[in-house]
């Protein structure tokens, strides 16, 4: 598999829906959007996209596999598996606030070969592939050099549901805040990674996300040099439902702050 060449495709892909997306968000009307559960928004754009993105997915790999957000296609192939988030950031979108995402990642087997990551406002493509780099827009990207907690940027992101846990995940933002530069919540976790993957956030952080918000960006991290983990330091991070991407240099106060005031 030539995972380059089938890279570039999936970009073209992307970048048509997010035509379609940009496009429908200049005369959106908010009385279509449906509620999937408690604060989980969906509407006819999201269904849309997912359907024009799996419908040229497919004429790529015919027999590889969907998990997808919206549910319009679910299969399993024997050996590749696409995961899409057709809209990631849709409580954004519907409020007309300019941050959200095309997500697509192939899995061969258990490991992902392609990330793809399209921030369609700013008309920024992040995308990375096996045997390659991180890219943006064709330039080769890093995640930050940033060794000191005090002088880094975090992104995180607070639960819309499974309230139990979150005053410990108050008092982790509490102590996070008076550690680092920064903390920001920017409403899509596949953007929050691609940031992470070019340097703009040196960490992200979040709990109860689900395959298809991770699967892409956490790729793009990966590729451009950072660590992703869980809360307990693991690799896994889907199944956990617990993800922390780094730039590899301030894991160990990063794991060590969740640890106290999260796992505790």
């Amino acid at each position: 598999m030539d995972y380059e060449l089938l890279c570039n495709k999936v970009i073209a892909i992307t970048r048509l829906t997010g035509n379609f997306i940009r496009k429908e968000s200049m005369n959106f009307d908010a009385s279509a959007i449906e509620f999937k559960g408690l604060n989980d928004l969906v509407s006819y754009v999201d269904k849309n996209a997912e359907k024009q993105l799996v419908r040229n997915l497919k004429k790529l790999i015919p027999e590889a596999g969907f998990t997808t957000e919206e549910k319009t296609i679910n299969s399993k192939g024997e050996v590749y598996n696409w995961i899409i988030d057709p809209l990631d950031g849709t409580t954004n979108f519907i409020h007309g606030i300019p941050a959200y995402a095309i997500s697509i990642a192939l899995y061969e087997g258990e490991l992902p070969v392609i990330g793809v990551v399209y921030e369609i406002n700013r008309g920024e493509m992040f995308y990375t592939y096996k045997g390659g780099a991180a890219y943006l827009n064709n330039k080769e990207i890093r995640v930050s050099g940033r060794t000191a907690l005090s002088g880094c940027l975090l992104a995180t992101g607070f639960p819309y549901y499974q309230f139990d846990k979150q005053a410990k995940y108050m008092q982790l933002f509490s102590e996070m805040m008076q550690k680092c530069h920064g903390l920001r919540r920017i409403g899509s976790a596949a953007v929050d990674l691609a940031y992470v993957a070019c340097g703009r956030f040196d960490a992200f952080f979040e709990y109860n996300l689900n395959a298809w918000d991770v699967a892409a960006g956490a790729y793009l991290v990966q590729q451009a040099g950072g660590n992703i983990l869980n809360f307990n330091g693991g690799a896994e991070f889907i199944n956990t439902r617990e993800i922390l991407a780094t730039n590899a240099k301030i894991d160990g106060e990063l794991l060590e702050t969740i640890d106290r005031h999260f796992n505790q």
